[in-house]
């Protein structure tokens, strides 16, 4: 019988193919519905109202006026399960909200709320001060460092951070919900749709099996999307209320302000090193903040953690601010600029070229190995010898020139996942799996899997996604979405497979195990003399579809996806020293990412991610008032955002040999976007002379550098 197991490469018609994304058409024509595309029969508008203030005690909320003006249908206010105003903790949280007949009558009816606050603070805004560290350490001690340090022919020195970042959804969060006959339909921008529906049973006291959720499509949550969060049980909240159904999307401001952030890093790291090149201790003292919310140290020392003595501390800094969730990667950006960074100091010290000082130390990380030869590749790829220079570009003019790399890891293995499979008498296949699409090609990876598995084109299998009424799949985070969905995929379509074999093998003669499906047909396998095409074996069915089930893990015991992969990046630059510019030339990244089922996405991937650390490293940063704690650049306009102009040329490669084939399908979403931080900034010190400490690398940060200003 047909075998769960990847297949061979040589037996491979579709995995590893460069297909387009199979909603592409919708998408480019506007077909596509999104959560704020969804417009039912009489449809009201919501808006939220929040707090100006940062710190504060709500004591009274006046709706009498609101609940008189004309077109507002229904009116929501903030409550705890006691019945009391909430305490303000940042500037933006949710106060109240109101739905009415149109948007402009929902945002005009919120000046009639009359909110009454006490008690209103000075925020904590400054988290680049460790002295407002509060709360215990989080230590971690290996060795004795101090001892080690002694015996260091160099030790090296340095200051690094950078800032909270939001995460950009292009799409903001929000949902549109339909409270009818005891039940609740809700269209939402989710990246978990089989697990959505929970936040809504106790508020609205409704079972899990009466709500309905839909997200056909969504643009982005880049880690800030799992929950439905107070303004989807809001929205709910009001159409039960209202008997209506209710939009509510939130305004881009507030999106940026409590949709989410990345919490900030910042620290002073000791390297000592011999002269040629050994790392002997490593020394961490970090700070950051996360909020109000308990502040996670990044894991540090990052990747380089074997047979070295260290020490770390982390301290948290509480602060006014929005919501600190999951971005992309969570903490490995922070931990990869303050570990790479300081041991790119460190070979400058010591004058030695970045790339023998990394693979001279590779010993100390858990792929020795594979990290060389991700580093060689991206080498030939960048021309690191061609390019790389002494610290300092000595030519002529004010265009300096520089590289720089740096390394990762992320886990990727794939989440639970259940799929079912069907396939009619008439030859039509569908797959459905409770997962969803954040952009990804996650359609499109079940339908090359289903398709393969099925030895069919992919236009030939259908896939349904996107409702928790489908088999249940896990929530897309940690880059485990593919890993997940192509194994239930692959068990279940396999599983559907052998029935039908079994069914041919009367027909053809040939015992259903030495039978197999390739291009269209059901033959002896590689003998396609002796075949019937897909449609004469489905004609076998009579009048009866199979149905078969599929899990990751699969039942069979095999195992088609794991965890754990490295990545190298490499960066060129151009930094003008006379304006503090810095341009980008070129971005290489070299990934290790198992089985690829579908190139062109993943490539696709691979450059989102690079776009996006382009953008954090040069760009990105939420900027608040300290003196009021609002965010001043709620918005795409002062909040920066890398343009096409401004990501040079970027650069992928997959190491896909056997070796890294046979771990199967790893994830590639947050190793992607992980290193750039780094390699970026070291690009800049390779270039200019001198490191600029903390991220975003804008002009006013490296002219200071180059003058010898304080950053800390």
């Amino acid at each position: 019988m047909a075998t769960v197991n990847w297949p061979d490469p040589s037996h491979r018609s579709l995995i590893g193919a460069r297909i387009s994304r199979l909603d592409g058409p919708q998408k480019a024509s506007g077909a596509a519905k999104y959560a704020y595309d969804v417009n039912r029969p009489k449809m009201l508008h919501a808006k939220i109202l929040w707090s100006p203030h940062p710190i504060a005690k709500v004591t009274a909320v006046d709706t009498s006026a609101v609940e008189k003006f004309p077109g507002v249908v229904a009116v929501y206010v903030e409550k705890d399960k006691k019945g009391e105003f909430p305490s303000v903790t940042y500037a933006g949280e949710i106060i109240a909200a109101v739905a009415a007949e149109t948007e402009e009558i929902a945002q005009e009816a919120l000046g009639q709320f009359k909110v009454t606050y006490s008690d209103i603070g000075q925020p904590l805004m400054v988290d680049r001060d460790p002295s407002k560290a509060s709360g215990r350490d989080q230590e971690k001690l290996e060795g004795t460092p101090d001892e080690a340090f002694k015996t260091a022919d160099k030790v090296m020195e340095g200051y690094y951070g950078l800032p909270c970042i939001t995460h950009c959804c292009l799409e903001s969060h929000g949902q549109v919900s339909e409270f009818k006959d005891g039940e609740l339909s809700v269209w939402p921008s989710t990246q978990n749709v089989s697990g959505f529906a929970g936040a809504f049973t106790s508020d609205l006291e409704i079972s899990a099996d009466k709500i309905h959720v839909d997200t056909q499509y969504m643009g982005g949550g880049f880690g800030s999307k799992f929950a439905a969060d107070k303004w989807g049980v809001i929205c709910a909240k009001l159409s039960k209320q209202s008997g209506r159904p209710v939009k509510l999307m939130l305004e881009r401001a507030q999106d940026q302000m409590i949709a989410g952030h990345r919490p900030s890093t910042y620290g002073n790291v000791k390297v000592g090193v011999k002269k040629d090149g050994s790392i002997v201790a490593m020394d961490f003292d970090v700070w950051g903040s996360g909020g109000m919310q308990t502040y996670r140290m990044p894991p540090l020392p990052y990747l380089f953690t074997k047979n070295v003595p260290y020490r770390t501390k982390g301290r948290g800094i509480l602060t006014n601010r929005g919501l600190i969730r999951a971005w992309r990667g969570p903490n490995h950006p922070q931990a990869a600029l303050m570990t790479i960074c300081a041991l790119d100091d460190a070979a400058a010290a010591i004058d030695m070229d970045p790339i023998t000082f990394f693979k001279k130390n590779l010993a100390m990380t858990e792929r020795a190995e594979e990290y060389a030869e991700q580093i060689d590749k991206a080498a030939e790829l960048i021309k690191w010898k061609e390019r790389w220079h002494a610290r300092g570009d000595k030519t002529a003019g004010p265009i300096k020139r520089g590289v720089g790399l740096s390394i990762h890891t992320w886990g990727g293995a794939g989440h639970p996942s259940n799929c079912s499979v069907t396939i009619n008498p008439d030859g039509s296949v569908v797959g459905r799996l409770g997962t969803q699409d954040l952009g990804t090609g996650t359609r499109t990876v079940c339908a090359i899997v289903l398709a393969e598995t099925l030895g069919l084109p992919v236009d030939k299998v259908r896939i349904e996604i996107g409702k928790n009424s489908l088999p249940i799949s896990g929530g897309s985070g940690g880059s485990t979405t593919v890993g997940g969905v192509s194994s239930s995929t692959r068990d279940a379509g396999t599983n559907a497979l052998n029935i039908l074999l079994t069914k041919a093998s009367a027909k053809l003669g040939v015992p259903a195990d030495k039978l197999e499906a390739w291009q269209g047909k059901i033959q002896e396998i590689g003998n396609p003399s002796k075949s019937m095409t897909w449609a004469e074996a489905c004609g076998t069915l009579g009048s009866m579809p199979i149905s078969a089930e599929g899990a990751n893990p699969s039942a069979s015991g095999v195992k088609l996806t794991s965890g754990g992969v490295g990545g190298c990046q490499m960066a060129a630059v151009a930094v003008d020293i006379e304006t503090g510019i810095v341009t980008m030339e070129q971005l290489v990244s070299v990934q290790d990412v198992g089985v690829v089922i579908n190139t062109k996405t993943a490539e696709s991937q691979l450059f989102g991610g690079s776009i996006m650390g382009i953008t954090y490293s040069l760009y990105e940063e939420a900027i608040y008032d300290p003196a009021t704690g609002t965010m001043l650049n709620p918005d795409f306009e002062f909040y920066r955002l890398a343009g096409l102009g401004d990501i040079g040329t970027l650069t992928g490669h997959f190491m896909t040999d056997a070796k890294y084939e046979s771990r199967g399908v790893i994830g590639i979403g947050e190793p992607a976007v992980i290193s750039q931080g780094a390699a970026i900034s070291n690009a800049v010190a390779n270039a200019i002379g001198v490191r600029v400490p903390e991220l975003p690398l804008t002009p006013d940060r490296v002219l200071n550098a180059l003058t010898g200003g304080k950053f800390a």
